[in-house]
C-alpha cells in the first residue's frame, strides 16, 4: 500500500497507530534507561506523553467523522515509512542513540502530517494535522534544548561515563575473560598434542575440541554468576553468550594454522597468531580496563610463556 492510494480514513487510523507504536518505544526507552540514566528517561517520559496526547485527539475527530471502528492500518503496511528499531534494541540502547532515534521518529512523523494535510480537503482534519505537524516540530526543539540543558549541567558527560562503564560491565570484562582464557588456557592442549604428536591433523582436532569445549563451560560459568540485578551486569545469558564465543574465538585463533599440512610451518603460524592474541588482550585491559599497557602486556606475555612451555614439556615427555 501507497501513501497516495490512502483514504482520509486511512490516513487517521495509519496515524492513530503510529502515535500509539511511538509511545510505547519512547516509555521503552525510558524504562530501559531509568536505572542508570534517570535524567533521560524522563525527558522520553515526558514525549511518550505528549505522544499519547497526539493519539488521543486523533481518535476523536476519527470517532466524529468515521464513527467507533477504527481499522488496523500500522505503519509498516505504508511503503516509504522508516521501521522502528526491534525490542532488543530498546532494551540494550545507550542514552545517545535513543536520543537520535527519538528525534527521527519526530521528524518523519511531522513529515507524515505535513503530506497527510495536503491530502484532506476537510477543515478540521487538515487543522488538526497541521497542528500536530507543528507540534512534532517543536518536540524535536525541545528534545534538542534539554540535550543542551544536559551538556551544560554535565548530566550528558555522567551518562557518557556511566555507558561506558555498563558497557565494559556487560560486554569487554565477560568478552575479555573468555579471549584470555580462550587464547591462554587451550595452549597448553594444543601445543602438548603439536609436539606429542608432529601431526596437523591430530592437533588441529585436540585445539577444536578444547577452544569449543572451554567457549560451552566458560559461557555457562559467566551466565551463572551473577545475574546481573544487584552489579548492574546485564543479562547473564547475554554475558554468557558473549563470554563463551570470545573463548571460543581466542582457542580457534591459533588452533586454525593447523589446517595447514606442513607441521612445522603450521606450528610457526600458530606461534605468531599466540603472540598476536596476547598483545590484543594488551591492549583491551590498557584501553578498558586503565591497567598501564607495558604492565597489561608484562602480566599477559608472563601467563603465556608459562602455559605454552607447560604444554611444550608435556608434550616432548
Amino acid at each position: 500500500m501507497y501513501f497516495r492510494d490512502l483514504t482520509e480514513a486511512q490516513l487517521l487510523a495509519v496515524a492513530i497507530s503510529a502515535e500509539e507504536e511511538d509511545g510505547r518505544i519512547l516509555s521503552d526507552f525510558a524504562e530501559a534507561l531509568r536505572k542508570d540514566f534517570p535524567a533521560t528517561a524522563d525527558l522520553f517520559m515526558k514525549m511518550s506523553a505528549e505522544e499519547t496526547c497526539h493519539r488521543r485527539r486523533l481518535i476523536e475527530l476519527y470517532r466524529e467523522r468515521f464513527g467507533e471502528h477504527i481499522p488496523l492500518i500500522r505503519r509498516q503496511d505504508v511503503k516509504g515509512f522508516v521501521k522502528r528499531p526491534p525490542l532488543g534494541f530498546v532494551k540494550m540502547v545507550r542514552p545517545d542513540k535513543a536520543r537520535e532515534e527519538a528525534a527521527s521518529m519526530e521528524l518523519e512523523a511531522r513529515r507524515f502530517y505535513e503530506a497527510a494535510a495536503q491530502r484532506t480537503t476537510n477543515a478540521p482534519m487538515r487543522k488538526l494535522l497541521g497542528d500536530l505537524a507543528f507540534e512534532e516540530g517543536k518536540h524535536e526543539a525541545i528534545a534538542a534544548q534539554v540535550s543542551l540543558e544536559h551538556e551544560s549541567s554535565g548530566e550528558v558527560d555522567r551518562e557518557q561515563v556511566a555507558a561506558r562503564r555498563l558497557f565494559v560491565l556487560r560486554f569487554v570484562q565477560p568478552g575479555l575473560a573468555g579471549l584470555m582464557d580462550g587464547s591462554v588456557s587451550t595452549l597448553a592442549p594444543l601445543f602438548a598434542a603439536a609436539f606429542a604428536t608432529s601431526h596437523s591433523a591430530e592437533t588441529f582436532k585436540v585445539g577444536l575440541a578444547a577452544s569449543i569445549g572451554s567457549g560451552i563451560s566458560m559461557g555457562f560459568a559467566e551466565a551463572l554468576s551473577d545475574d546481573g540485578k544487584l552489579s548492574g551486569r546485564g543479562a547473564p545469558w547475554l554475558r554468557g553468550v558473549v563470554c563463551g564465543l570470545m573463548t571460543t574465538i581466542g582457542g580457534l585463533g591459533h588452533t586454525l594454522p593447523y589446517l595447514i599440512q606442513d607441521f612445522h610451518f603450521a606450528t610457526t603460524i600458530a606461534i605468531v597468531v599466540v603472540v598476536i592474541e596476547l598483545a590484543i588482550i594488551s591492549l583491551i585491559r590498557w584501553k578498558y580496563m586503565d591497567t598501564p599497557f607495558l604492565s597489561a602486556a608484562f602480566q599477559v606475555v608472563v601467563g603465556g610463556l608459562l602455559v605454552f612451555f607447560a604444554g611444550w614439556f608435556i608434550g616432548i615427555s
